[in-house]
């Protein structure tokens, strides 16, 4: 009976911290923890501003270590649940394969630099680098908000093509920078001195950002810039196209699910 008992405990607590599957207390949780993490995305954001943390340093202290304990709680509940699900059984090898998973490690990323900040040199700058890691935390929510999950399953669906479009970028961009080294270099020996030093132009003009810092001066390269620039309209928009196909076919297979009763396959009308 208590062997029962124990287990039924672990999946009630796996339970809970799965997404919109843990009933009203399952809601809660991913309520308060999502504003846990805007809170902690604000709260590092502001110890940023010097006079701001100086002040209010005891405060952000304190919130960072509450903070803390609850994630270090959940990520523990979740480790010691883990056992609960098909595939994890094994109380060590389960554990450790579960703690591999992307979104796990992630759960001990937002928690790390505050058990390694005593631990490692007190340099200032490495210091203010290390609570910016703790930005981590704001991908948490990829596992709690529909909108997060809703891209997880876009960019799965659409992980060839998007591979596509950014390996087409990639070459176009590195033969449009080698193009442009090979006009520019006699002229422009500083700004197009070698072909990684031109990358930075290729990025800049195929995004068509233009930042005007480094721009070609012979007739050839500007011929060759205004190709660039085109293709560069057309390349980029070219995964946000992918993306807006994929929310649109997930939504329809949404709506499709929808107006069936997941109980007897009838239609709803």
């Amino acid at each position: 009976m208590r062997r029962d008992t124990y287990d039924r405990a672990k999946r009630r607590v796996d339970t809970v911290f799965a997404p919109q599957a843990g009933g009203a207390t399952g809601y809660f949780v991913d309520w308060f923890i999502m504003l846990l993490i805007a809170a902690n995305v604000v709260a590092v954001t502001l110890e940023t501003v010097d006079p701001l943390y100086a002040e209010y340093e005891s405060f952000f202290f304190w919130f960072e270590l509450v903070s803390v304990g609850i994630f270090s709680i959940e990520y523990l509940a979740r480790l010691w649940a883990c056992t609960a699900r098909d595939g994890y059984h094994h109380p060590v090898f389960g554990r450790v394969s579960f703690a591999r998973r992307p979104m796990i490690i992630i759960d001990l990323l937002a928690i790390l630099p505050f058990f390694l900040g005593p631990l490692l040199p007190a340099d200032l700058r490495f210091l203010r680098a290390l609570r910016l890691f703790r930005f981590f935390r704001l991908f948490k929510l990829a596992r709690y908000s529909e909108s997060m999950l809703a891209f997880h399953d876009v960019f799965r669906r659409k992980k060839a093509d998007l591979v596509i479009a950014f390996s087409v970028t990639l070459i176009l961009l590195i033969v449009t920078s080698s193009l442009m080294y090979f006009v520019e270099t006699t002229a422009q020996p500083d700004e197009f001195g070698s072909i990684p030093e031109t990358l930075w132009w290729g990025v800049i003009t195929l995004t068509t950002v233009g930042y005007g810092d480094v721009t070609p001066v012979t007739p050839l390269g500007r011929l060759l810039g205004g190709v660039v620039a085109m293709l560069g309209i057309g390349l980029f928009g070219l995964p946000a196209s992918i993306l807006a196909t994929g929310f649109i076919e997930t939504r329809i297979e949404q709506d499709a699910e929808a107006a069936y009763c997941p109980h007897c396959g009838e239609r709803i009308d």
